[in-house]
């Protein structure tokens, strides 16, 4: 499995180059795109108008706006992707919706295995105690922009499958009393903290708390590559990490 790594020069990226160079899941490293790599060589350009390698799929660790670009070049080669990078706007999500009318895309809030596995027990959890009061806790680094966390909202969005009338109540930014149906999502950060997600499901007489904690980056790298290979021979269309652990 050749593999493209976009987002290079960023910490998942190297992490992924990495892995790849190492063989993780019989990849191999075909190059390396990102506008920050200093000096065109080794198979590292700064945008895919300069790639000259063959391969089998990209995985994507970059910066949200740089996605028309990227799905431009898997759309012209009909290159699966795997796009792991969060924070697309509604727009930008449009696109990956429409690539994947024509390409197979895998795109996933956290690529960890045991993250999807959580959220299938949150949305069992929901759907068992209908009345049960939800919370989300999310804990970070002191360096991520984007909150909520897309994990964070990928866990509540599983919940709702199971309470679609459900609303997310983000930071209870103001005094009043919890609703019936909502669900807190409250985010944490602090020091080097890779990523830690809790959900707390309580019926006044009893909790259940469910619990994710990452103790490496190198777990997104490592379900990224495996996604990569899920998506070899598949056809056209919008997969997730549930399509994975079904």
């Amino acid at each position: 499995m050749r593999v493209i790594v976009n987002g290079i020069t960023g910490k998942m990226g190297q992490i992924t180059a990495s892995l790849v160079e190492s063989g993780f899941a019989s990849s191999v490293f075909a190059a390396g795109v990102s506008p920050d790599v200093a000096v065109e060589e080794g198979h590292r350009y700064r945008s895919f108008s300069s790639v000259k390698e063959e391969a089998d799929v990209v995985v994507d660790f970059s910066f949200h706006a740089g996605v028309k670009d990227l799905l431009d070049y898997c759309l012209l080669h009909s290159l699966p992707v795997v796009v792991a990078t969060t924070g697309h706007t509604q727009q930008e999500l449009d696109l990956i919706t429409a690539a994947s009318k024509h390409i197979p895309v895998f795109r996933s809030a956290n690529m960890s295995i045991g993250v999807a596995v959580l959220a299938d027990l949150a949305k069992k959890a929901a759907s068992a105690f209908p009345d049960a009061d939800i919370e989300i806790v999310e804990t970070h680094h002191n360096r991520k922009v984007d909150v909520p966390s897309g994990t964070a909202l990928l866990l509540a969005d599983s919940i709702k499958t199971a309470r679609p009338e459900s609303s997310y109540n983000i930071g209870r930014p103001e005094n009043g009393k919890r609703t019936k149906q909502e669900i807190g999502i409250h985010s944490v950060r602090l020091g080097d903290v890779v990523g830690i997600h809790e959900i707390l499901i309580s019926t006044g007489s009893e909790t259940i708390t469910l619990k994710h904690e990452a103790h490496s980056r190198t777990l997104f790298a490592e379900g990224a590559l495996r996604a990569a290979s899920f998506l070899i021979g598949k056809g056209p269309e919008l997969y997730s990490m549930k399509d994975m652990i079904v």
